[in-house]
């Protein structure tokens, strides 16, 4: 007895998957905080009331000052320049404090130092294919900041990690989209060639991919740009090849050059008078001498110039 296993059926409408159904909306705000001084003032006021109470016939009342101070002293926090606070009351986030020295905020909350001052790192010495398939070498340095820090602790587990990861991903990605070199290609782009483009379009990426960890992007270069071991012999004599044939195309361009301005001052002054043959033996002579990579050993020629 067989039984067939209906096969549920595909939806061809169905939405990709993504994160929007579970991305933590949350937005930095500013957390209710006053002067820590006060603060101070009150512990102060405080340890003064549980002294009197000490010593006075109602010593019932020495509880009340003392948990007050404790709680006043427990909520003061110290926040210095290029560092942030960011507030949690009982699972709710509160706010963050970014006003720098010493404030009072909720007792009883949690705190947690977010720095918002500028960071970089170097990204792992990457291999890649580039547009043409050549396996490549690449890393970069990215230079960022946290900009929202209730996104950087709630809506991501790790923002380093996230940031690190993201950063080589995105270089992983650009990377495929270039060829290493342009070949001479008029108005191509290439990593090694359109440095400035290939670095914008990095950061622009990246800076993408972070947003949601509330992190800025302020600079990324390419710090390291290399072929793989495997082929960099065989890509470093095709450069060489291409600058000797560039040399080599200059060179001639310039014995052709002099090779006419000789034949035409020669004319105009009327030095000698050549024939057809004796001309083109002039200009493969010439030629000869000024696109040899050895100097030309000099034969005087004591006859006429038909011998």
């Amino acid at each position: 007895m067989t039984t067939d296993l209906q096969q549920p059926a595909v939806d061809p409408t169905a939405s990709p998957v993504g994160h929007r159904g579970a991305r933590v909306e949350i937005q930095e705000r500013r957390s209710g905080a006053v002067n820590g001084w006060i603060g101070v003032l009150l512990v102060a006021l405080c340890i003064a009331a549980v002294v009197l109470l000490a010593g006075s016939s109602q010593p019932g009342w020495l509880a009340v000052p003392a948990v007050v101070g404790i709680l006043v002293l427990i909520s003061l926090v110290v926040v210095q320049p290029g560092q942030t606070q960011v507030v949690q009351f009982f699972g709710r986030y509160v706010g963050t404090v970014r006003r720098t020295g010493l404030s009072l905020v909720v007792p009883l909350s949690i705190r947690r130092s977010i720095s918002v001052r500028v960071r970089n790192f170097e990204t792992s010495h990457l291999k890649v294919n580039d547009a043409d398939g050549n396996p490549v070498e690449i890393a970069a340095i990215v230079v960022w900041q946290v900009a929202d820090t209730a996104k950087a602790v709630y809506a991501v587990d790790d923002y380093l990690n996230f940031v690190r990861v993201q950063a080589e991903s995105a270089l992983r990605h650009v990377a495929t989209t270039h060829p290493y070199d342009d070949a001479g290609a008029e108005g191509a782009t290439s990593l090694r060639g359109s440095t400035d483009i290939v670095a914008a379009e990095l950061a622009t990426e990246v800076a993408q991919r972070v947003a949601l960890a509330g992190v800025e992007i302020v600079e990324v270069r390419i710090s390291h740009l290399a072929y793989a071991a495997e082929i960099a012999q065989a890509m470093l004599r095709r450069q060489q090849a291409n600058a000797v044939v560039a040399a080599r195309t200059r060179i001639v361009e310039g014995a052709v050059g002099m090779v006419e301005l000789a034949l035409a001052r020669l004319g105009e002054r009327g030095i000698v008078d050549l024939d057809e043959e004796r001309k083109a033996a002039m200009v493969s002579n010439l030629m000869v001498v000024l696109c040899g990579d050895q100097p030309p050993s000099p034969i005087v020629n004591t006859g006429t110039l038909y011998s």
